[in-house]
């Protein structure tokens, strides 16, 4: 797909697990091992629905679930856990159907783009390096800011970072923390179906529209404001 766009008048940020890579599943199991680690159990559908969020987020809202506190050494143990868990899954983790078809479209039309994601470099290290990212394409990990989303820190250091307005950006994430954190920064969100939350789900929480996945998503690319070329 070829695509033409004013390098000026728009950028994405996009979130990186479920969004780009079809990695939230692991992410899962990697916070399973890690909680039940901790003896702390938990049905797997729980977890899903908080991932998305920072690692102290989350265990923040498990906590409240079960009402088990959990110290700030135990979740830090947690945590190193859950990285370590995930680390022996990166061999099963896939780049999502047209994710990188996606990002090279853009990189042609000179459509800016960032990567924003709630995990740290940590984990995030083994789903970008499956990404062929340009030289110099920023990415913000939980890292580097003070807060991760639902907080719109990521987006806006990410929007910070390519020099573009955060106005001007649109977010593309798979769960409705990324989009809550999207209107909390006023950039436009779109929604993926691909991290397992429902098209509803995502509406509420803000998308504009939503895609099955990046292969979607680049089929649509003009309702986002990209315009093909016309046909020769």
């Amino acid at each position: 797909m070829t695509v033409s766009q004013d390098p000026n008048s728009l950028a994405f940020l996009f979130d990186l697990d479920g969004t780009l890579v079809d990695s939230v599943y692991q992410h899962v199991l990697a916070w399973r091992e890690a909680t039940q680690a901790a003896g702390i159990e938990l049905p797997v559908w729980r977890i899903h629905r908080q991932i998305g969020m920072s690692g102290g987020l989350m265990l923040h809202a498990l906590w409240r679930e079960t009402g088990r506190p959990v110290s700030k050494e135990e979740a830090e143990r947690i945590q190193r856990v859950h990285a370590d868990a995930f680390a022996k899954q990166a061999p099963s983790l896939r780049v999502l159907p047209g994710a990188q078809e996606l990002l090279n479209a853009l990189t042609t039309a000179h459509v800016p783009y960032a990567i924003a994601t709630s995990g740290r470099l940590q984990s995030a290290q083994h789903t970008l390096k499956l990404l062929k990212l340009p030289p110099g394409t920023p990415v913000v990990t939980r890292d580097q800011v003070k807060r991760a989303k639902p907080d719109p820190d990521l987006f806006l250091a990410a929007a910070e970072q390519l020099h573009v307005p955060i106005a001007k950006c649109i977010v593309v994430g798979d769960s409705v923390w990324d989009l809550l954190a999207a209107r909390r920064a006023s950039a436009l969100g779109v929604g993926l179906l691909s991290g397992g939350y429902g098209r509803e789900e995502l509406e509420r929480a803000g998308a504009y529209r939503t895609y099955d996945d990046p292969a979607d998503l680049l089929r649509h690319l003009d309702e986002c404001g990209v315009r093909p070329d016309p046909p020769v």
